[in-house]
């Protein structure tokens, strides 16, 4: 959530900012702000919405080098000009920027500035009004303040704050929250992804928990809370910036659907040894084979990949698995086994309730394998192992191709770790996979088809319901996230057979019901549930695929593998979803109150 850039250097900071913040309004864009010093002072430019509306409010005439920059996903305060970033203190010394959650603001409040006028409902001003009262008060130096507040906060933080009187730094810290700092020729910068200084520099050093870094524009000086100083050198961030355009589509979310035959491509070459063979390190494999249970553990979208994934790891590998959302797990640990294995599902690697789960089984000793679109992403570098799913950026906030990219790897998961137990080879996934490939390009093609589709079933409802069984059931639980989360459409998924069990009171005339039909076992099944919500008033749409469909079906899919049918079931859900947003005027790429990468919890 929310996203922080900065820049000290030699040119102009404004546009750098302001073009970095586009780039990261994809994590937040309730509210967003600048803020820019030179010898005159620093200079606060903050409004209500997007980077657009940011952008009439900033002075074009003041030329300043060092600048702040944040683009806001509320959760202290609601989004307005008050509450968004920068804070500052109540001299207008200091001015901060901040990521994250502070979970003892209140009591920080109580004991320390309880004499303090607060302009804002958020914790951020918490941190920024301790700052100025130590280095006041307690006759610190800045750096010393920084230090002493961070260790005070509890909870998680992405901070990058300014001192009027020292134009040339700017001082970071973090904790849980993601944040990179950019190193260049006689500037530096820091971003909370590194899409977003790619414009200066591919050039990024990782910051590690409780880590503050002083950046100037010739220096950067890594330091733990207690003074020591940390070497570490930086890394190539492995983007193309033409990978996080939209070129000539309308939204990232159309683009990132067509990108799906690619991905799916590009993960059958990365997953293959010198002789053709899928391959994966022999480290996971010993820890899937030694492991009496596996644990998946995700949200949102990657919680439905692990539901498919589950499915392929039990049928192929032989190996028990349960499937838990991570913010329920953190809190509710079931009773584990003895030798379990923790595969950690989540498309940014930043996921604040995975990774507080990680945090908690690492303490008990347990292995874990991370499956993620980022490399050197939090979850990855602190699993003990890390699998990554190749998919390129992903901009829009619904996710589409990082979750065929998730089920995409866990297959290859489950069939390595099959062949590696000498196991009998159930299908020829690399075969298996590149009809996949050419399966989607067929649909992907369909645009029209799944457009009217949206239009005749979706354009005035206000609900609608998603049936499936076996793995048509999971992939109806991520079409029907997709439907509401970028249409608002009230829509849910639900096993075929569960309907008459309650929620079948819902169904009313002209209620649409879209089914999918791709598992022989149960094709006939539901078909009998889609009659059964006929016989209510619902107004059905039933996608099946070649060799199982009948007469009346809206779309027929290609026929590929049964286990992989989610791989290309989802598509028309996703064209579906996108078309019945675009038809309600919705944004798209930024659906209301969301935002793409979760970092608080």
């Amino acid at each position: 959530m929310c996203g922080i850039v900065g820049y000290i250097g030699n040119q102009d900071a404004k546009e750098i900012l302001l073009k970095g913040l586009e780039k990261l309004e994809y994590r937040g864009y309730d509210s967003a702000g600048i803020a820019i010093m030179n010898n005159s002072g620093v200079q606060v430019f903050k409004e209500k919405g997007r980077i657009a509306d940011l952008r009439q409010v900033v002075d074009q005439n003041v030329f300043a080098q060092t600048g702040i920059g944040h683009t806001r996903w509320a959760t202290h305060g609601v989004p307005n000009h008050d509450n968004a970033h920068p804070h500052q203190s109540t001299s207008e010394r200091f001015t901060l920027v901040h990521n994250g959650v502070i979970e003892n603001d209140q009591i920080l409040k109580r004991e320390y500035l309880s004499d303090v006028s607060f302009k804002s409902d958020t914790d951020t001003e918490v941190i920024v009004q301790l700052i100025e009262k130590f280095t006041n008060e307690e006759n610190l130096s800045v750096e010393e303040a920084f230090c002493k507040t961070l260790s005070l906060l509890k909870g998680s933080y992405a901070l990058a704050l300014l001192d009027e009187q020292n134009n040339g730094t700017i001082l970071v810290g973090k904790n849980k929250s993601p944040l990179l700092v950019g190193v260049g020729d006689s500037f530096n910068v820091i971003a909370s992804d590194a899409m977003a200084m790619l414009q200066v520099t591919d050039q990024f050093i990782e910051l590690m928990d409780k880590e503050i870094v002083v950046v100037t524009q010739e220096n950067v000086t890594i330091k733990k809370l207690d003074g020591t100083v940390v070497s570490r050198n930086p890394y190539t961030a492995e983007l193309d910036a033409s990978d996080i355009e939209k070129g000539t589509y309308p939204h990232y979310m159309l683009k990132e659907i067509d990108e799906q035959p690619l991905v799916i491509r590009k993960i059958i070459q990365s997953y293959q040894d010198d002789n053709g063979n899928l391959a994966i390190s022999e480290d996971i494999l010993k820890a899937m084979k030694d492991s009496d249970r596996i644990y998946i553990i995700a949200c949102g979208t990657s919680y439905h990949a692990g539901l498919v994934g589950k499915q392929f790891i039990e049928k192929l590998a032989e190996i028990p698995v349960e499937v838990h959302v991570a913010s329920e797990f953190s809190y509710n640990m079931p009773l584990l086994s003895k030798k379990p294995l923790f595969i950690f599902i989540s498309q940014s690697g930043e996921t604040a309730d995975s990774r507080a789960v990680l945090v908690a089984i690492k303490e008990l000793g347990y292995k874990a394998l991370t499956i993620t679109n980022v490399p050197g992403s939090t979850l990855s570098r602190e699993a003990d192992y890390t699998l990554l799913l190749h998919a390129g950026p992903e901009i829009a906030v619904a996710s589409t191709k990082a979750y065929t990219a998730q089920i995409a790897v866990l297959s290859i998961l489950a069939y390595v770790t099959a062949q590696s137990k000498g196991l009998e080879a159930k299908l020829d996934l690399v075969t298996e996979l590149g009809i996949i490939a050419n399966a989607m390009e067929v649909l992907c093609n369909e645009k029209e088809a799944f457009e009217n589709i949206s239009r005749e079933f979706l354009s005035v409802t206000r609900n609608c319901f998603f049936i499936g069984r076996g793995v048509d059931y999971f992939v109806c639980l991520e079409g029907a996230l997709k439907l509401k989360e970028i249409s608002y459409i009230q829509a849910e998924g639900f096993a075929g057979g569960e309907l008459k069990h309650g929620t079948i009171a819902l169904i009313e005339e002209g209620t649409p019901v879209i089914a999918l039909a791709t598992q022989e076992a149960v094709n006939l099944s539901i078909r009998g549930n889609v009659k059964e919500v006929v016989a209510r008033g619902a107004y059905p749409c039933i996608i099946s695929m070649k060799g199982l469909e009948q007469e009346g079906d809206s779309f027929v899919i290609p026929s590929v593998h049964e286990l992989l049918t989610p791989l290309i079931s989802v598509i028309p859900t996703q064209l579906i979803a996108y078309y019945a947003a675009l038809h309600r005027d919705c944004d798209v790429d930024k659906p209301r109150n969301l935002a793409k990468s979760v970092t608080v919890e």
